[in-house]
């Protein structure tokens, strides 16, 4: 029996396209929002008031690409984006009622996929998979 494939850039590089675009059909079918719409959707909630500028952190993407995330979400009724009370030129993200529904609906799609994951890793699989990942998201080389 020949070793596990070690090139472990390539491998995680494989694993987030597959895993994405199999939670993206899923996600789109049951709340009408992609993974990338979803994680801006959930941090916003996790923090309301939020600006773009902290948003783009925390999704650790650029600027540019959560205006024009923000500006998807918004058009469909998903986000709201009011005045920052301090800062003239920020705005401050809230979610709508709509944006509450959709993660409301992607909740047990994103339940079930992640009961998918555990059954494929095992428990102890999933643990150590989780751990090992957030410490290489959080890395600082």
């Amino acid at each position: 029996m020949s070793e596990p494939d070690q090139r472990l850039f390539f491998l995680l590089q494989r694993a987030a396209h597959r895993l994405r675009t199999t939670a993206d059909r899923r996600c789109l079918a049951a709340a009408g929002v992609t993974t990338a719409q979803l994680g801006a959707l959930f941090a916003v909630h996790d923090r309301p008031g939020t600006t773009q500028q902290e948003l783009a952190r925390t999704l650790g993407l650029r600027e540019s690409a959560v205006t024009g995330l923000v500006g998807r979400l918004t058009t469909a009724g998903l986000l709201h984006k009011r005045a920052h009370p301090r800062e003239h030129r920020a705005v401050v993200l809230e979610l709508s009622d709509r944006g509450h529904a959709a993660l409301r609906a992607a909740q047990p799609e994103i339940d079930r996929f992640n009961a998918e994951l555990r059954g494929l890793l095992g428990d102890d699989g999933f643990l150590k998979t989780t751990g090992a990942l957030d410490r290489l998201a959080h890395w600082e080389p």
